[in-house]
């Protein structure tokens, strides 16, 4: 949508060769914080609107090693964790590498 800022604003989002999958409420804070900081790298992602839907908690749980809330994180099919976790990550620098991977 703004591809043209990201020169601009150091983006490098060719960079970017993960498959990313995230289960989201619509409206939950976290879920949007996690979006957002997934726009900044400059992130596709595949989205799991999961809201009233107890069967994709199921199986979003049965991935995410029984965890309930969301969003939860997945980064080549790799259980990251939900937003506080994704943010660690990248305060860690380790986010980076972990996106530039091609998914296998």
């Amino acid at each position: 949508m703004l591809d043209f800022l990201n020169p601009i604003l150091g983006r490098k989002p060719e960079q970017v060769k993960a498959n990313v999958e995230i289960y989201t409420w619509q409206t939950c804070p976290y879920c949007i914080r996690a979006k957002v900081l997934l726009w900044w790298k400059g992130v596709k992602y595949t989205e799991y609107k999961i809201d009233g839907d107890g069967a994709a908690r199921v199986r979003m749980a049965e991935r995410a090693n029984g965890r309930r809330t969301v969003p939860q994180i997945f980064i080549n099919n790799q259980h990251i964790g939900g937003c506080d976790d994704l943010y660690a990550l990248d305060t860690k620098g380790q986010l980076d590498p972990l996106l530039a991977e091609p998914a296998a």
